[in-house]
């Protein structure tokens, strides 16, 4: 028995080599005939230049400036003074909500954005750029504030809170 499958396997063997492969390879040949291989040049290697940064002595760009208590003449925040709780907020986030008067003085209500409220009244200061409150009216909070441009230099300019009905 065992003889017989060695048998059967050499001739099943034989059967699967030695055969016509003219078409396989008259397919290979047409196939090949028409490819034409290119390969695109390389581009061109820039010789490299270098760059020597020279602004060394200017200020860097990407760190804050902070403030100087010195400068030209003219205006100037007092930054000895304690800060008070109103500037802690940008003038753009406070409201005024309304205007009282408690013995002859006129108080502005103005509500922060953590839903605090705070009574202010002339002299007090609000906002992130020095504002003193120079007036209080029925419909809004007159204010001098004092900013500094990027030349270092101070200057004043006046905003208002309106009252937010």
């Amino acid at each position: 028995m065992k003889r017989f499958a060695i048998f059967l396997l050499s001739i099943g063997l034989t059967a699967c080599g030695g055969g016509n492969m003219e078409d396989l390879q008259r397919f290979v040949a047409e196939t090949g005939k028409d490819v034409q291989g290119r390969v695109e040049p390389l581009p061109e290697v820039k010789v490299y230049e270098p760059f020597t940064y020279g602004a060394f002595d200017l200020p860097d760009p990407f760190k804050p400036r902070k403030l100087t208590t010195g400068g030209g003449g003219g205006v100037q925040p007092d930054f000895n003074r304690p800060k008070e709780p109103l500037e802690a907020f940008s003038l753009e986030t406070l409201k005024m909500v309304g205007v009282l008067s408690r013995k002859g003085v006129i108080h502005a209500v103005i509500k922060t954005p953590d839903n605090a409220i705070y009574h202010v009244r002339k002299g007090n200061y609000v906002g992130q750029n020095f504002g003193i409150i120079t007036q209080i009216g029925d419909t809004e909070v007159t204010l001098r504030e004092i900013v500094q441009d990027s030349a270092g230099d101070w200057s004043e300019r006046t905003s208002t809170l309106i009252l937010q009905e």
